[in-house]
């Protein structure tokens, strides 16, 4: 058994938690199926088939007589040069087109075509799924993760009445009463990425926040999505990723009195 609180952070009542929370956690298998998430969401990518080829190369100049006598007999280096001109003369420059050059083209370049997808069992990843909810019971992995839980008991079970937030204002004010005042302040901070990500669309990086999950969505969803590191799914939605992002178990998860009861009543992910 477990407390129900009201969005103001009183004590409503009791509801006994289902099976999956009594799930052995198994790291390993959430990260097999957090990583299957991820290799299919990869974006594929690849080079031109005529990149690194586009040059007007020549072979390097020699005397011609010596040439016409021995062909291509001769010793010298059989890398094509780019032409250049230096002074208004046409002349050979660097290397071109050999892979084997500086400025050559790339020997094997990335293939559009190469699939990065990983698959994982039905039974794997459903016993991720369940292994991962059991996680967020366990407050020292919870703490693990960086969330702010100090004084609150895990899991944390909410009134329905939550799922009819309309307002992102009224979800801060019950994450606030719910004592998680701290958690949010704590997802606010952003650092500026090491690296050329800075330069890619990705300058900064967030916290990762709570997790809402709900019955059935009657408003939570729009009203949540605003708040840095605060995300809200249905129950039936859930994945391994949302609830170990990183393939981090124990993430600070908050559940509708209604998401409860569909769990045990469909039997979700067993």
């Amino acid at each position: 058994m477990t407390e129900v609180k009201t969005t103001e952070g009183e004590k409503e009542g009791e509801v006994e938690l289902p099976a999956q929370f009594n799930e052995r956690v198994r790291d390993d298998i959430v990260k097999k199926a957090v990583l299957s998430i991820q290799s299919k969401n990869r974006q594929s990518y690849g080079a031109d088939k005529k990149s690194g080829l586009q040059h007007v190369t020549q072979w390097r100049n020699r005397n011609r007589a010596y040439r016409s006598r021995r062909g291509k007999s001769y010793p010298s280096s059989r890398t094509p040069r780019k032409i250049v001109f230096r002074r208004g003369m046409q002349m050979s420059g660097p290397g071109g087109k050999a892979p084997q050059t500086v400025g050559g083209r790339r020997a094997h370049p990335p293939k559009a075509e190469k699939d990065f997808s990983k698959d994982i069992n039905e039974k794997e990843r459903r016993k991720a799924i369940r292994s991962a909810i059991s996680a967020t019971k366990d407050l020292e992995k919870v703490k693990e993760r960086g969330h702010k839980v100090d004084g609150i008991d895990l899991p944390l079970v909410v009134e329905d009445s939550i799922e009819e937030k309309q307002k992102t204002a009224e979800v801060i004010d019950t994450l606030v009463e719910l004592g998680l005042e701290k958690e949010l302040k704590r997802c606010e901070k952003k650092k500026v990425r090491a690296g050329k990500g800075k330069n890619r669309g990705r300058k900064y990086k967030r916290k990762t926040g709570p997790l809402i999950v709900v019955g059935e969505d009657r408003g939570i969803k729009n009203a949540a999505r605003n708040l840095p590191g605060v995300e809200a799914v249905e129950v039936e939605n859930l994945n391994a990723e949302m609830l170990a992002p990183g393939t981090h178990v124990g993430r600070l998860t908050v559940w509708s009195e209604n998401a409860i009861e569909k769990l045990e009543e469909e039997n979700l992910f067993n």
